[in-house]
């Protein structure tokens, strides 16, 4: 274990703390499994099966791998990889990106124009198409650029991100952390999504950090570790997802269970997050006594079949692809980006 915590009181496992790695091991099979086979099901877990869970491994879901391959492909300057990326963050939705994409060709900065994206956005709105993502509520900035709506104001934030060059001060960083801080640092971007945002920069050739370095647990992550612990001790919800990590090997090998990687390379810290965020959903089912510190009794999405059969393609610096049977054919050009 990280020698940080040897001197502190540690966190005291509830009744349901097995569940983390039970789940971990049984969604990574269901993952593995689609590879094998389009029909399902691919677990004989009913919870699983009948609601919806993202992957184990943060970057193997369809709008990471999505971001993934649009960071190395059609741009290799860092400008357009941090502006490529800031903007499909922003709304989080693939359908949008392509939709600007047929509409505009291929989205970089130098061709952009705030009055053209908010007309085309717009246009969206009032077809009903939902331009967000319905992942996680992206807060308004329009208390600081003053326009009606939140798309604007977020097109106005992303200038604004562009003009201060902030693509250039992250290469300058000297941790995850210190980009942390640059993206915390603008209007709206709260602790979750600034840490979100981190992650995803990190995949590209901006930045080079180990996703063991830092951690921001957010909301329902820190509602999965009050369910999975009695209490924290001394640690807090950072240092209890640091501590999982770190114990993975060790945790597996007591449950006499295989620990899940992609394609080898263990969970990270991020990983580790995310998965006490989809126990806590996971518990709502199988646990309802179980309290964390959300309200909600349910689980809002159901499963429904996946849009296709997917190949994979991961950072390079991540030396996994080679491993990938189905990896996505336009990435080839490892040499330029690892």
């Amino acid at each position: 274990m990280n020698q940080h915590f040897t001197k502190l009181a540690k966190p005291k496992k509830s009744d349901v703390y097995d569940t983390y790695w039970n789940f971990a091991v049984k969604r990574q099979e269901v993952f593995q499994n689609k590879q094998k086979s389009i029909r399902g099901p691919w677990t004989e877990d009913s919870v699983i099966r009948d609601y919806r869970f993202t992957n184990v491994f943060r970057a193997s879901d369809r709008v990471s791998q999505y971001l993934i391959n649009l960071q190395y492909t059609d741009c290799e300057d860092i400008k357009n990889i941090f502006f490529r990326t800031m903007f499909f963050k922003f709304f989080n939705k693939i359908e949008t990106f392509e939709f600007l994409e047929k509409e505009l060709g291929v989205i970089n900065y130098e061709t952009f124009s705030l009055e053209k994206y908010d007309s085309l956005l717009l246009s969206q709105m009032q077809r009903m198409k939902s331009i967000y993502s319905g992942a996680y509520i992206m807060p308004s900035a329009g208390n600081v650029f003053g326009y009606k709506y939140k798309h604007t104001n977020h097109l106005a934030l992303l200038l604004k991100m562009m003009e201060d060059e902030v693509y250039l001060k992250i290469t300058d960083c000297k941790s995850l952390e210190d980009i942390y801080k640059i993206i915390i640092s603008y209007p709206s971007l709260g602790t979750f999504l600034a840490f979100q945002y981190t992650i995803d920069l990190n995949y590209s050739v901006i930045s080079n950090f180990s996703e063991m370095d830092f951690i921001i647990a957010g909301p329902g992550a820190k509602s999965g570790i009050l369910k999975c612990f009695d209490s924290l001790g001394d640690y807090n919800f950072n240092d209890v997802i640091r501590m999982v990590a770190d114990q993975q090997q060790e945790e597996c090998e007591r449950l006499n269970i295989e620990l899940p990687t992609l394609w080898g390379r263990e969970l990270q810290l991020i990983d580790c997050q995310n998965l006490f965020c989809e126990v806590d959903k996971y518990l709502r089912v199988t646990n309802p006594e179980v309290g964390g510190n959300s309200t909600r009794k349910r689980i809002k999405q159901k499963y429904s079949e996946s849009k296709g059969p997917m190949s994979f393609f991961f950072p390079p610096k991540w030396n996994i692809n080679h491993k990938i049977e189905n990896i996505c054919p336009v990435k080839a050009r490892e040499d330029i980006f690892s």
